[in-house]
């Protein structure tokens, strides 16, 4: 069980306290594939899609589909054969037909807020074009959200892996798909293509419900936004940060989230 909200929501509570009352949503989200290497001629992964407490459970919600972007080995575009979406999860397959990774997203970038009119409170969720006239106490700020996984099909290659420059992003030094316990693995944070220095992290394995210690790990970038991942045990892992702070180019606050689901094999 996890003792303390996710830094995500933690981030958006920055932004949000005098928004709205009470709790920013502390659930973890996530994109977990059945597999993340594969071999063979072509193959297809399976892919969920959910907002949780306990890792890796249905117990919360789905997550929405329509900022799924999926790139393929060679830097393309990648349509995936959506399942469907049920109230705790939605389920894709990605068929893998060209050998190298396959980079997996739902990426999304808005502008939120609130303001007040005629005395009652509305929320923004469409960006500052749904600001009306006469509006008063008006709280705007852009989120950028990136949630991802990376799949390999034979060979490992980093084509997928190159930065949009947008956002939180992580760079893998150490390949995603190459991870293995009891080696240490370097992966780089960027914000909007610049160094993520000084950035906590959360990195911890899954299958926190049958741990009575969840066992996360704090760990915090260096200068250059590097951070360094090791495990003892193969699984599934979850590793998620945030930042606020800094204003885009109209003045608006701007905020960033990035998590992503790694797969660590046995040495």
């Amino acid at each position: 069980m996890f003792a303390k909200p996710s830094l995500i929501a933690a981030g958006l509570a920055v932004g949000l306290a005098t928004l709205v009352p009470g709790k920013a949503e502390a659930h973890r989200r996530w994109l977990l594939p059945t597999m993340t290497t594969y071999s063979g001629e072509s193959a297809t992964v399976s892919v969920d899609a959910a907002a949780s407490n306990e890792l890796f459970l249905f117990e919360h919600r789905p997550l929405g589909l329509e900022e799924l972007v999926i790139t393929g080995p060679d830097g393309q575009p990648v349509d995936a054969k959506v399942l469907g979406t049920g109230d705790l999860r939605s389920a894709f397959d990605v068929p893998m037909m060209q050998q190298g990774t396959y980079r997996i997203a739902i990426a999304s970038n808005g502008i939120g807020g609130m303001y007040e009119l005629d005395g009652k409170r509305f929320r923004i969720r469409g960006g500052a074009d749904e600001v009306p006239e006469g509006a008063t106490n008006v709280r705007l700020s852009e989120n950028a959200q990136r949630v991802e996984t990376f799949v390999t099909l034979g060979a490992p290659t980093d084509t997928a892996l190159q930065p949009t420059n947008n956002g939180l992003e992580m760079v893998p030094v150490t390949h995603p798909n190459d991870l293995v316990t009891s080696e240490a693995a370097q992966m780089r944070f960027l914000m909007d293509g610049q160094p993520a220095a000084n950035m906590e992290l959360e990195f911890v394995k899954g299958d926190t419900r049958w741990r009575d210690d969840a066992g996360i790990q704090m760990l915090t970038t260096d200068a250059d936004g590097m951070v360094t991942l090791s495990v003892d045990e193969p699984g599934m892992y979850y590793i998620e940060a945030a930042q606020a702070g800094g204003k885009n180019a109209d003045g608006i606050d701007r905020r960033a989230s990035y998590t992503a689901v790694l797969e660590f094999m046995p040495l």
